[in-house]
């Protein structure tokens, strides 16, 4: 092991110690840089150009006061909203892929962010006209949602343990049976229904909130500490479930609470902005690149990157073609879909 690529992490007694590679933290200081410039940039983009010193000052509560309806009310909590969804499908995205070991797997490929699709539209459908709930009962249906149809996954794949190559072949077919399912719905829907629920499904961060920042926000603030925890776990995974049982890794457990951990994730995010698609898919390739194949720094380069790519694709959708809102999941798709057929073709040789 190179010293010189590494630095060591030990505590005065020595009990905690360990080892980051030099090359990772500069590329996770370097992205966590770019979020911070381009989302304030970002934010004073739009009708009325906002200079990044003024955005600077609200964000610390000093503003000129001129821009503060702008500001505090549009454009900052969607720029926040789209910061923190796009880190919750990065990182749901590197937790399904390292656990199944498979460069095509995310949320939206497996069916968890079918599963969230489908009990929001229901929602959408059903959830006031017939039930009475309040739109901020949403979150609470898509997360549902996705859980009920992970645990579905799960229990089909499950054959005195859990594979991965089961768990991604049933996950496909669970989403190709969500898809129908979530078009019959709409096609008996309203055309009224019908039209918010294709804005929902296409992934939109139009009309974020603060709210809808306060439901996703403890959601990625519990998920890192998590993610860094199971990563010696994942590391130890991509050997071979036979070598990760022989290092002491408890598989199966660490499986079960792994895929619970990126359906929470997903299904947050999808609540919140959506079924904005391909980000999950797309931020884990990139971070693999740039950090190398170290499960915690891919994780946590995943979530920037997410970020990154769910941030630009609205600034770009609500300035382009302005003063039509375009749904910020139509431009993560246009990257995304080649970006799919690219990775079969490169791949075509493993399958």
């Amino acid at each position: 092991m190179n010293k010189h690529r590494y630095w060591t992490l030990r505590s005065r007694s020595a009990r905690f110690h360990m080892q980051v590679e030099k090359r990772s933290v500069r590329t996770l200081a370097i992205l966590i840089a770019l979020v911070i410039i381009i989302g304030i940039i970002g934010v004073g983009i739009g009708e009325t150009w906002i200079h990044p010193w003024e955005v600077i000052r609200a964000i610390f509560g000093h503003s000129s006061g001129n821009y503060d309806f702008v500001l505090y009310r549009l454009r900052l909590p969607r720029a926040v909203v789209g910061l923190l969804a796009g880190a919750a499908l990065g990182m749901s995205g590197a937790i399904l892929q390292g656990m199944i070991r498979n460069p095509l797997a995310s949320p939206d490929i497996i069916g968890i962010t079918g599963g969230a699709s489908v009990a929001a539209v229901l929602f959408l459908s059903y959830g006031n006209s017939v039930f009475h709930l309040s739109i901020d009962w949403l979150p609470v249906a898509a997360i549902t949602g996705a859980l009920v149809v992970s645990g579905l996954i799960y229990l089909l794949s499950w054959q005195n343990g859990v594979t991965p190559m089961r768990l991604v072949l049933i996950g496909i077919g669970i989403s190709a049976g969500m898809s129908a399912l979530t078009t019959f719905m709409l096609v008996i829907s309203s055309s009224f229904t019908a039209s918010k629920v294709y804005i929902w499904l296409t992934g939109s961060v139009y009309g974020a909130t603060w709210s809808g920042v306060y439901s996703i926000l403890p959601v990625c603030i519990v998920a890192i500490p998590l993610l860094l925890y199971f990563a010696r776990s994942l590391n130890s995974q991509e050997l071979g479930d036979d070598v990760a049982l022989g290092l002491g890794v408890r598989v199966q457990k660490h499986r079960l609470m792994l895929l619970l951990l990126s359906v929470i994730l997903a299904g947050s995010a999808v609540a919140v902005v959506g079924a904005v698609g391909f980000v999950g898919l797309i931020a884990p390739h990139i971070a693999r690149r740039w950090v190398g194949r170290t499960f915690g720094s891919v994780a946590l380069a995943s979530g920037l990157l997410g970020a990154l790519l769910v941030f630009v694709a609205d600034v770009i959708a609500r300035t382009a073609f302005y003063p039509i809102d375009i749904p910020a999941g139509i431009f993560t798709a246009a990257i995304g879909a080649p970006f799919f057929i690219y990775l079969l073709y490169q791949h075509r040789n493993r399958f």
